[in-house]
């Protein structure tokens, strides 16, 4: 995932543990159906937002809108940037998946409340603690007619595992892959693998015709050339730097679904350029990745905002490189932290002061064990929503334990709303218990850096970091602490949490996972590894006569147009 490809996630292209680059990006909106050019603001995590702000109390989480009953012959459709590639194995940023989702067809589907349902495979089972049977359906075609077998399946999963594709991390665990029945496929492990089912609902578990990838060789995924896949909607045209339209598969296979929308036309922008063309009709909906947008939107007449459960985090990243390898001194940050006002100030009202680093949107199993978890800790004094005074004696007693650093703690920004709001949050408590902080601006170009060059974070003591997983598990998660972890820039080691994880991403067992999960969150919170600020959820915005689409976070992963449609019919 090099950021600026993949503006939502870490630089690998992997998912089991991603940033969200909210890259900035600088471009204008082209080709809008009945609209002028606009420039887009050079944005951050809420470009455009103009003042704007969404009242947190009326604010109301939902997995999905109501369900659409009327058809629509086109809907134009946003996403940030024009895709780089449709082969997600080869370059997966956020608009290539959010368009290929409903062309593309994973074993499991992940549904919009994110839990997981079998989909091209009718049954998915462990048989031992080391082996996984895929038993497939019989009735799947990929668009071109041809049937899906067992083979392509075999294939398609060998191709993902590749060293060179996006989702090779996703089978590390994995021994072999082997057809053993017309339709069962069977994957062998070399130790327990938990989070691999979540997996085959993501992106490493996407099927495709052998043939058809083959044929086309290196063109596969560019302009001009067909997809591969089963999905409800075909890849229709692709006209670059103009637009890329998706239309309803004539023959798709399950005759249980039946999309409203005839095509999907998707076109690119961000910042102004996004909230113009939506406020003026040129463009019928997106999902966000910035609050700004949203905030200003939900004040437009003809205009939904809706907003669901997701996995996004900002926390702040210590890294080795000075002072806070103090855990004392990372603890008394913790506790002086207004999470409650980074809120308020830097999200505009969307964001939720928050104890963990990863969001509600995680909680695929053990809802309320996950649940009860979160709220002790954020009644535990180093993560409350706002600091008391006692927090703050408390802190001080810390700095003066640890002493205090003879040079002063540098925080980055690249100088986004979000980020300044936060770097003076860390400046403002700082001050309240006796240490200096200094706020280093930086380009978003090299702020990228610092999840793909350890050199750049030199001379840096901490980071915001926008940090989602793409699993619905925090065991997905809390391997960013582990020994020599790519994402552990503090250097960070534990043999008893290495093992808790271990362990948790090893227990098939959801309750057991969970309370492993748990006791390696306690751990992680209780050295203050990352400190956690708040948490930000899913966002859509849709023309008013359009609904039927998930508002959750699943917008990459499941076949959301076929959900679209009109409120009336």
């Amino acid at each position: 995932m090099t950021p600026p490809a993949r503006p939502h996630e870490r630089p690998s292209a992997r998912t089991t543990r991603e940033p969200v680059m909210r890259t900035k990006l600088c471009t204008t909106a082209v080709g809008l159906v009945g609209a002028l050019l606009f420039t887009a603001a050079c944005s951050g995590a809420t470009s455009g937002s103009g003042g704007a702000s969404v009242d947190p109390a009326k604010l109301k989480l939902t997995d999905t809108t109501p369900r659409a009953s009327g058809a629509a012959t086109t809907v134009n459709w946003l996403v940030e940037q024009e895709p780089a590639s449709l082969d997600i194995d080869a370059q997966g940023g956020s608009s290539t998946r959010t368009v290929m989702a409903n062309v593309c067809e994973r074993l499991l589907l992940l549904k919009p409340d994110l839990t997981t349902a079998p989909r091209l495979a009718e049954k998915v089972r462990y048989t031992g603690d080391k082996k996984l049977v895929l038993t497939l359906r019989d009735d799947v075609t990929f668009h071109d007619g041809a049937p899906m077998t067992a083979d392509d399946v075999v294939w398609s999963l060998k191709r993902h595992a590749r060293p060179e594709m996006n989702e090779s991390d996703e089978y590390e665990d994995v021994d072999t892959i082997a057809k053993t029945g017309t339709h069962q496929v069977t994957v062998t492990f070399k130790k327990p693998s938990a989070l691999f089912t979540k997996a085959l609902a993501g992106d490493a578990g996407i099927i495709m015709e052998r043939r058809a990838v083959e044929k086309q060789g290196d063109d596969f995924g560019t302009p001009g050339h067909p997809d591969a896949c089963t999905g409800p909607y075909r890849v229709k045209s692709w006209n670059s730097g103009s637009s890329l339209t998706i239309e309803r598969a004539a023959d798709y296979w399950d005759k249980s679904v039946h999309p409203l929308t005839k095509e999907v036309v998707f076109r690119w922008a961000s910042g102004s350029a996004l909230v113009n063309s939506i406020s003026t009709g040129a463009a019928d909906g997106a999902y966000l990745t910035a609050t700004g947008p949203a905030a200003v939107l939900s004040e437009k007449k003809g205009v939904r905002a809706y907003y669901g459960r997701s996995t996004t985090t900002w926390s702040l990243s210590p890294t080795d490189s000075g002072a806070l390898k103090d855990a004392r001194l990372r603890k008394a940050l913790s506790l002086a932290m207004d999470r409650k006002g980074i809120a308020e100030s830097g999200f505009n009202g969307l964001a939720e002061p928050w104890a963990t680093p990863v969001g509600p949107g995680a909680w695929g199993y053990q809802k309320a064990a996950f649940q009860k978890a979160q709220k002790e800790l954020e009644r535990s004094t180093a993560y409350a929503v706002s600091p008391s005074p006692d927090d703050i004696d408390r802190a001080k007693k810390l700095v003066e334990q640890a002493g205090e650093p003879p040079e002063p703690i540098v925080v980055s920004s690249d100088g986004s709303e979000s980020q300044t709001v936060i770097t003076n949050a860390v400046r403002g408590a700082a001050q309240k218990i006796g240490l200096r902080v200094t706020v280093k601006t930086i380009a978003s170009s090299r702020y990228d850096e610092f999840f793909s060059d350890p050199r750049s974070r030199d001379g840096f003591d901490l980071i915001p970091v926008d940090w989602y997983i793409s699993k619905a598990d925090p065991a997905g998660f809390y391997d960013n602490g582990i020994s020599g972890s790519t994402n552990n820039w503090l250097g960070y080691s534990d043999k008893g949490y290495d093992t808790l994880v271990g362990k948790a991403q090893q227990t098939i067992d959801d309750r057991e996972r969970a309370r492993l999960v748990i006791e390696a969150q306690s751990k992680f919170a209780g050295d203050a590894v990352w400190i956690p600020l708040v948490e930000v959820p899913s966002v859509m915005v849709l023309g008013d006569k359009y609904t039927g689409p998930p508002a959750s976070m699943v917008s990459m992963y499941y076949p959301w147009a076929a959900d679209l449609g009109t409120k009336k019919g």
